[in-house]
């Protein structure tokens, strides 16, 4: 399945055309590679998402074309997700 319809089918993201912005700016990974909006995402892939001041990594659990929006989570689970810098007040103060 294409990562942009991946993201779109597990609700990582809201629209298809915002996953291909996202990856055609470079801040998705598979598996540690830059990936592309037709790149093809598969079952155990890893995918690290980072935007809107947060990295998510996620490992694919399946790849279905449709699924309801309440079984979405089943698609992925998720390895590690984490608050970028910024807006943090420096140590010692």
């Amino acid at each position: 399945m294409r990562l942009d319809k991946f993201l779109k089918v597990a609700r990582l993201v809201k629209r298809r055309t915002l996953a291909k912005e996202v990856s055609d700016q470079g801040r998705i990974l598979i598996n540690g590679r830059v990936a592309k909006p037709a790149s093809e995402v598969k079952r155990g892939d890893t995918l690290e998402l980072t935007w809107g001041g947060r990295r998510v990594t996620v490992e694919v659990l399946a790849t279905p074309d449709n699924v309801r929006a309440a079984e979405a989570k089943n698609l992925y689970r998720v390895i590690k997700e984490e608050a970028l810098g910024g807006g943090q007040t420096p140590e010692g103060e």
